[in-house]
């Protein structure tokens, strides 16, 4: 590996490492909800979009289930497995090779992402308490959480890419 490639590898880790933490605090800590269906709301979701849209795939996969993982660990250990598979496949929706932040792809990756991770959650909510009545409760209670981190996500999207943060990362 060249000097430059093995730079950019630490970068990458760095940042990947910087967002783990990120949303750990922000999911585990900061607005953290419980709802009386099981789990909590959050915005940490906000923060594996932006990571989904700055770091290449891999990178932004460990950020999110890592971070997430954590916080499930430190709130609600049930979860750590439903999440370390969920927040990971959230990324998938993102892209990190456009230009800009805020971008048609994202903007639709908000909705997407905003449906699947309730979708997922309610059905691992289903498997553990053993029956399906528990996915419309737990769905909702995240439908909100989907929303909440979307819509933060969409307004500090056009922010960054305002102060040309893709740039300054040199993503």
């Amino acid at each position: 590996m060249s000097h430059s490639n093995q730079q950019t590898h630490l970068r990458q880790l760095v940042l990947t490492a910087l967002f783990a933490s990120a949303i750990t605090v922000m999911t585990a800590y900061i607005l953290h909800i419980p709802i009386p269906t099981g789990g909590y709301i959050h915005l940490g979701d906000a923060l594996i979009y932006l990571a989904a849209c700055l770091l290449p795939l891999p990178y932004a996969a460990a950020a999110a289930a890592v971070g997430a993982g954590l916080a499930d660990l430190l709130t609600a250990p049930m979860w750590v497995l439903p999440t370390l598979v969920i927040k990971a496949l959230l990324v998938l929706f993102f892209t990190s090779k456009s230009e800009r932040i805020f971008c048609l792809r994202n903007c639709a990756a908000v909705v997407m992402a905003g449906l699947f991770s309730p979708a997922a959650s309610a059905m691992a909510g289903c498997a553990m308490a053993g029956t399906m009545t528990a996915f419309l409760p737990q769905f909702l209670g995240t439908l909100v959480q989907g929303i909440g981190s979307g819509a933060l996500f969409l307004v500090i999207a056009p922010a960054l890419d305002g102060v040309k943060l893709r740039e300054r990362m040199g993503a």
